[in-house]
């Protein structure tokens, strides 16, 4: 079973299937508490995120983050709750 206290079906890069599988994956890591196991999982989840859009929506990682920070911004000045 490698890492993680139980089965985790994996998924197919650049579907969204390998976000799910590392969602779980990221899950069990926090449930275990395995910091660096868990900075690990977010790396690969970032990856599966980045595949995903790059596939499905032709939208790269930087424009994922573009966005996230307008996302942060809209918080931080009151637009958004």
């Amino acid at each position: 079973m490698g890492y993680h206290t139980k089965p985790i079906k994996k998924g197919e890069m650049g579907a969204f299937s390998k976000v799910e599988e590392e969602i779980e994956e990221l899950l069990d890591a926090a449930k275990q508490g395995v910091h660096s196991l868990i900075i690990c999982e977010m790396s690969d989840l970032i990856g599966a995120i980045e595949a995903f859009a790059e596939k499905r929506y032709n939208l790269s990682l930087y424009d994922l983050i573009k966005f996230k920070d307008l996302t942060k911004k809209a918080f931080e000045n009151g637009t958004r709750k």
